[in-house]
């Protein structure tokens, strides 16, 4: 049996759970569908999903797990929950926000968040932006801030400007 993680994120599907571990799958390095689970005969008169439909796909991105759930339409995502990607370069900032962002609305960028196709939340963050809103001097801080601000996709170089002022 495989070690289990203390914790593990469960994201709840109305029935696209093996349609979206694919698709991060396919964006973040060293990730894996590990195991994927079917709905039975028992229960149906609470789930009410059809046999042998996919109830959880267990899978990881990069090695952090996620479980991925067939739920129905009770729940949806919203923007409470989001996903933080910390990024070493523009490179990797524009490779993310590009593939997470196809198909999802272009009304939910901004400050460097966006909503993919499924409704879930990502955050796209450039580790160098931490470090300059960390800074003690607040001027620095305050206009990197300002500039984060005015962004959708986080630009590290029109970051590093404005807190160079």
């Amino acid at each position: 049996m495989a070690t289990l993680h203390k914790i593990t994120p469960c994201l709840w599907f109305n029935d696209q759970a093996e349609a979206a571990a694919a698709f991060y799958c396919d964006i973040f390095p060293n990730s894996r569908i590990t195991a994927v689970s079917h709905y039975g005969e028992v229960g149906q008169e609470i789930h009410g999903r059809p046999p042998g439909s996919v109830m959880t796909v267990a899978f990881e991105l990069d090695g952090q797990p996620f479980t991925a759930l067939n739920g129905g339409p009770t729940f949806t995502f919203n923007e409470a929950i989001s996903f933080q990607i910390n990024c070493e370069s523009q490179q990797e900032v524009d490779f993310y926000w590009e593939k997470l962002s196809q198909g999802g609305p272009v009304e939910a960028q901004i400050c460097g968040w966006l909503k993919d196709k499924f409704g879930v939340s990502w955050q796209v963050v450039p580790t160098v932006l931490i470090e300059m809103l960390l800074d003690k001097d607040k001027a620095k801080s305050g206009r990197t801030m300002a500039a984060l601000l005015q962004m959708k996709k986080l630009d590290i170089a029109e970051l590093k400007r404005a807190y160079s002022g």
